[in-house]
This record gives C-alpha cells, structure tokens and sequence, in this order.
C-alpha cells in the first residue's frame, strides 16, 4: 500500500486510537504509517462483534436452561470463541467441549478453572455462575 493511501476514516471502532499499516513511500521504502481506519474493516467489525453478541444470548438461553455449563456463556461474554480458548488456555477444543457439560463442569479442579479464569481476566467464582438478569 502506498503511504499515501493508507485509509484516514475515522473508524468508531478504533476509539480515536491509531492502527499501525505498513505502507511504501514514492521511493519504495517500506515504513510505519497511522491508520484512523477503515469503513470497510469498521463495518467488518462490527458484524463480527454482532455475532458475538448474538452467540452470547444464545449460550446464556442454553446455561439458563441447563444444557451448557457458565462456561459456555462467559466464553462468548468475553469475545471468544472456542478456537480462541484453546489458544489462550492450552487446553483442546474438545476438552473445553467437555467442561461445558454442566455435570462435567461441577467437577472441573481448581488448577483447571484458574487457568479459564486467567484466560477469560475473570474470578473462579464468577466463571461458575450465570450473571441475572442479562438478556431477560
């Protein structure tokens, strides 16, 4: 991309930060050049944290009615996915899958949910409980 290319849109979902490109000047010199945003990567985004959003209330009916462990909720409360997950704890994808069973869940060790914890920046505790009154 050409220095003076690189897209100045103001994007909302930047927070009036900067984004760093990697854009070429006239000479073909590769340097860093800020970024306000996207239109397009804004809309991008946007979209993606609407199914966010909308997988959260889908895992919030799902832990309401017992089919799916707190963890399941708080995993797309905190903008993950499963794939995310596994890469932040370590663990795989299907021993997550394991501890959204709400028998399963009961039973995880400590040493396990402190990593979920770490990973999700929430308490244990909080991690065990589906918070009231969201989406109701």
């Amino acid at each position: 991309m050409d220095v003076n290319s690189v897209p100045q849109d103001d994007s909302s979902t930047y927070a009036k930060n900067k984004k760093a490109i990697y854009a070429s000047d006239e000479n073909g010199n590769v340097s860093v050049v800020a970024s306000s945003g996207w239109e397009v990567e804004e809309a991008a985004t946007k979209q993606a944290l609407s199914d966010l959003e909308e997988s959260a209330k889908q895992a919030y009916t799902l832990v309401k009615n017992g089919e799916m462990s707190p963890l399941y909720f708080h995993m797309y409360a905190v903008r993950m996915d499963l794939q995310v997950l596994s890469e932040s704890t370590g663990f795989f994808k299907w021993t997550i899958k394991k501890d959204f069973d709400p028998s399963k869940f009961s039973n995880i060790k400590d040493k396990r949910m402190a990593v979920y914890a770490e990973a999700m920046g929430k308490s244990q505790d909080e991690l065990k409980i589906l918070p009231k009154g969201l989406y109701e």
